[in-house]
This record gives structure tokens, sequence and C-alpha cells, in this order.
């Protein structure tokens, strides 16, 4: 298995768009119909999680079909998923938790990886992993944007991506924060809509996303250069 060709921008991106759409889909076709109305929305980044038995093969149908939407593999909870997101053409992982297997395989495989952290604990394993943008997951129930505050006074080259309990309506709150890279949410890609069909809703919504964290955008501080190159 070849390692997979991370993007050398991916943290740029993370920061020019601030919000990461959370996707559950059953298949091949609601992926794509989903890719093509988040792009529709200005969204050209999602994160389809291994929630559902037909995960892989819609990463890989999105990937094929519309190479312009940074996908990545969400709910990755071990080594093998990893190794099934770099078959299907995954761009980046994300992860629930912090699995130290998980991270090494990922990085074995040259591919950003992005573990899930609620306690100093745990942020003080991703740092000994080289890591240095992690998930603060779920965040409404571990303190939201106080929390993330709070950690960010001990660990200052932390960058974060709070997730879990992020809305339209507290999105702006986190991203104002300045150790948030960016948001990851579902409130545009809610299972209701994808089972509906309405796409059509899911651009506007998306859309409202973009509107919204463009104040932040313009605020937020640049991702390093050292990260940048390492295509973290």
């Amino acid at each position: 298995m070849s390692p997979a060709a991370p993007p050398t921008d991916l943290h740029e991106l993370f920061a020019r768009v601030r919000v990461v759409p959370v996707v559950v889909v059953e298949d091949e076709a609601q992926a794509l119909a989903l890719g093509a109305a988040l792009l529709d929305g200005g969204l050209p980044i999602a994160e389809i999680t291994f929630r559902t038995a037909g995960a892989r093969a819609a990463i890989a149908a999105v990937t094929r079909e519309l190479p312009e939407l940074v996908t990545g593999a969400g709910t990755v909870i071990n080594a093998e998923q990893v190794d099934q997101a770099v078959d299907a053409g995954a761009r980046f992982v994300v992860s629930p938790g912090l699995s130290a297997d998980v991270v090494r395989r990922a990085q074995h495989h040259g591919l950003p990886i992005f573990p899930g952290v609620a306690t100093p604990s745990d942020i003080m394993a991703a740092l000994a992993l080289g890591l240095d943008v992690v998930k603060f997951f779920p965040a409404g129930i571990n303190g939201g944007v106080p929390a993330i505050k709070a950690l960010s006074a001990p660990f200052p080259g932390l960058r974060f991506v709070p997730t879990g309990g992020v809305s339209a309506a507290n999105a702006t709150e986190y991203l104002a924060v300045p150790s948030v890279l960016a948001v990851g949410g579902s409130w545009m890609v809610e299972k209701a809509l994808v089972e509906a069909g309405d796409f059509t809703e899911v651009t506007r919504r998306s859309a409202q996303a973009v509107a919204l964290a463009a104040p932040a955008v313009s605020a937020a501080p640049a991702a390093t250069s050292a990260s940048a190159a390492a295509g973290k």
C-alpha cells in the first residue's frame, strides 16, 4: 500500500474555510449529491464519518468524482480504518479520541490526523506524538469555549478544532478564540436533510456557514509555516 499524498496546505484550508462539515451518508449516491451541495454552498471540505457500512465507498466516490472537495475520513477508531481511509483516497483522518495506534498508522501513510482530546493528559499524549492540531470533542459537554481558553494557556502552541455541540448559534463564539483553527459541525448536513434528499437546503445552510465564518476568517491567525510544510 503506497503512502497517501496529503495536501500541503491543509492547515491553510482549515484556516480559510473555518467550518468543516461532519457528514453521515449511507451510500455513494448520497455522498455525491451531498458533496455537490457543499461545493455549491462554498464549502470545499468534508469529513465523511465511518459510522455507516457505506462510508468507505462514499469517500472513494467523492474523491474520484469530486476531487475539488477535500474529503477526510471521520470517526476513525482503529488502525484498520486508517488503511481503509487511505485506500479510499481520504486526504485527512479525524478520530473521536486519542489512540497512539491510529495516530502512528496515519503518520506512517503521511496522512494528516486530528485525534479527539478532552483533557490535559490527552493533549500531552498528542504533543508527544508530534501533533499540533487536535479535535476538541465533544466540545459542548466538555466545557465549550471556556474550556478551550483554559487549555490554551498551558499549551500555547496547540490549535483546536472543536466538534460536538457546535452549531450556527455558537460557531462564531468558538471561532473567536485565537487557538481555534476551525470548527466541525453537522448543522448544514443534518441527517434528516440527507435522507429527504433536500440538498438545496444543504447548499443554503452551507452558504450561511461560509458567511457566518467570514468575519472569523479575516481575524484568524495564519497557520504556522512549519505545520503547513509538514502537511499536518
